[in-house]
């Protein structure tokens, strides 16, 4: 868990910078979970309404290539039968303005449907974002990082063209060849039988194309997530990896990821370059097809077909044109069919990162009350204390008691795995228990208590993380009520000042890069020493991994800020626990001193 001066409720939309992790890392989930004929459905929210008006425009703009094709067959039938350039003039200017307002309501129908999706997408992102403060960090079945951060930065970008490019073509591609059909049997049945017959087979072999489009989009986005997982995971422990000498190991596997995530696009492509050989396919014999019927009837060698009169110049070459343009929406919806397989599985990534489970307590509450100068020692005490990670798993406490007076300094003992952060986690109202209680300050701990008990309540985790930025902003973590007067004392005391005077406001990397671990500790000490309103404080493993020397300098200016205050701390440390006042042995489930 990412080390924060004072524990309090998430905002619902988090900022820049937050972090919500268990065991160093981040969560993201989102609430997106289906997205069909232009409503975007969350479960915990009403659906976000996409308007029609983006595929209308662009299916008028296609429409209006029927007045076009008769205002070029009229005047090319006009000039056949000797008609004046006057005459031709005249339909020359409407295929001229035709042809300008069908630009503008192409490109007025591609522009609204990209906002609009663009739109949807931020107020998709807003919310995941809003969901992903509001989950506990103790939820056990949660992605991890990469894998999440992958699917709501990366792969959720595929849901901007599926629904600005597929929704709109899909339309098009459903109302322009009905309406081209219908002109076309007003003035012959048999090219219209032609184009009937030619343009079901289109879809069919689409569907069969798409649904192993999407399989394979959903495997090629499920290599792309384990490889961002797997890289990421890598770079936390970079330094544990050169220590271990698995460099070459480490490396041999990420080329053998990137070498799978490479096949998996190119079966995605390959199969989007199959669809679009399919069409072409069809919509040339088509087009041939009607071609040749029209040629024939011209010269009198299939004299059926035109309800009894024989088509002429003008009406032969309106069908000519026609005819393509009956295949071209099925040809931008075969050209958009990849983003269509991208965005569902998108989509259904989305899903399964939306997944309900535990909630951090208080998190819908959206006011932070205020900071004061003082604080009060606050005392712990939990009773029958019942707890497990998920309905179904086993129990990690049933029955414990446990009582902590008020300015009290304690340890937790217990080996790995038997419980100590989970408790400090409980305590800090990071979950609520299955059955029992825990009263901070005589003050049971509820969903709605649990914010404003946070605000009183100093965290110390295992793994802090450090923010790419200066030290200054690494210790206010954006809280307004701490100065620069705060911050400079907090420094000091955390055994920094030497370090913030030699850095200046030289930035430092992401997640400590360019700090020792040591002086990571110290940065998140710092934290808690800058929340004077803290009355509680919680440290889980303040000195693991670290030398005599620098554990006690973390030791002792630990107590010193905890002076007056009520002090938990989990540790394997004998040292620091010979410090504390008592010594709670967890392994016994019946700690000695128990209220």
């Amino acid at each position: 868990m990412a080390s924060t001066g004072a524990l309090a409720a998430p905002p619902r939309v988090a900022r820049m910078g937050t972090t919500a992790s268990r065991s160093g890392e981040n969560v993201i989930e989102t609430a997106l979970t289906e997205v069909d004929d232009g409503n975007i459905s969350s479960g915990r929210s009403d659906p976000i309404r996409l308007s029609r008006l983006g595929p209308v425009l662009q299916v008028l703009a296609s429409l209006l290539w029927l007045p076009q094709a008769g205002l070029l067959s009229l005047s090319i039938g006009s000039l056949a039968a000797g008609g004046t350039v006057g005459t031709v003039f005249w339909y020359a200017s409407g295929v001229l303005l035709l042809g300008i307002a069908r630009s503008v309501l192409a490109a007025l129908g591609n522009r609204v449907a990209f906002k609009e999706a663009r739109v949807a997408l931020s107020q998709c992102r807003a919310r995941a974002v809003g969901i992903l403060a509001s989950r506990s960090p103790l939820d056990p079945l949660r992605p991890a990082s990469g894998l999440a951060a992958s699917t709501l930065a990366e792969q959720a970008e595929a849901i901007v063209p599926y629904l600005s490019r597929f929704q709109p073509a899909r339309l098009r591609a459903t109302v322009v060849p009905l309406a081209i059909l219908l002109c076309l049997l007003a003035y012959s049945w048999v090219a219209a039988l032609v184009l009937l017959v030619a343009a079901p087979l289109i879809p069919i072999f689409m569907a069969l194309v798409g649904w192993r489009a999407k399989a394979a989009s959903e495997a090629q986005l499920a290599e792309m997530g384990g490889m961002n997982a797997f890289l990421l995971d890598r770079l936390r422990g970079l330094a544990t990896i050169r220590a271990l000498e698995a460099v070459e190991v480490t490396a041999s596997r990420l080329r053998t990821n990137a070498e799978n995530l490479r096949l998996r696009t190119m079966a995605v492509l390959r199969i989007a370059f199959l669809s679009s050989a399919v069409l072409e396919l069809f919509a040339a014999l088509g087009v041939a097809m009607v071609a040749v019927y029209v040629g024939f009837h011209l010269l009198g060698q299939l004299p059926f077909g035109a309800w009894g009169e024989k088509l002429s110049l003008g009406e032969g070459l309106f069908i000519l044109l026609l005819a393509p343009a009956f295949f071209e929406p099925l040809r931008d919806l075969s050209a958009v069919w990849h983003d269509r397989a991208a965005g569902e599985a998108a989509l259904d990534a989305l899903r399964r990162l939306s997944e309900k489970g535990p909630e951090l307590p208080g998190s819908e509450t959206d006011q932070r009350p205020p900071t004061t100068a003082g604080y009060t020692a606050s005392s712990v005490r939990i009773e029958n204390l019942r707890f497990r990670y998920s309905p179904h798993g086993s129990l990690v406490f049933d029955g414990f008691n446990l009582g902590v007076a008020s300015g009290e300094h304690i340890a937790l003992l217990a080996p790995s795995g038997k419980g100590k952060s989970t408790l400090l986690a409980l305590i800090a109202g990071l979950a609520l228990p299955e059955s029992g209680r825990i009263l901070i300050g005589g003050e049971a701990l509820s969903a709605d208590n649990a914010a404003r008990l946070r605000r009183n309540i100093a965290w110390i985790g295992q793994n802090p993380h450090v923010f790419a930025g200066t030290l200054s902003g690494n210790v206010t973590l954006g809280r307004p009520d701490i100065d620069r007067q705060a911050v400079r004392a907090a420094v000091n005391l955390a055994g920094l000042g030497e370090v913030a005077a030699r850095r200046g406001p030289a930035p430092v990397g992401e997640n400590g890069v360019g700090l020792s671990g040591g002086e990571a500790l110290r940065l998140a000490l710092a934290r808690v020493i800058a929340t004077p309103q803290a009355g509680l404080v919680l440290a889980d493993e303040p000195t693991a991994h670290l030398d005599t020397i620098t554990a006690g300098s973390i030791t002792d200016a630990l107590i010193a800020f905890a002076r007056g205050r009520t002090l938990i701390v989990a540790t394997h440390d004998p040292v620091l626990a010979a410090r504390m006042d008592r010594v709670v042995d967890l392994t016994t489930m019946n700690p000695e001193g128990v209220a």
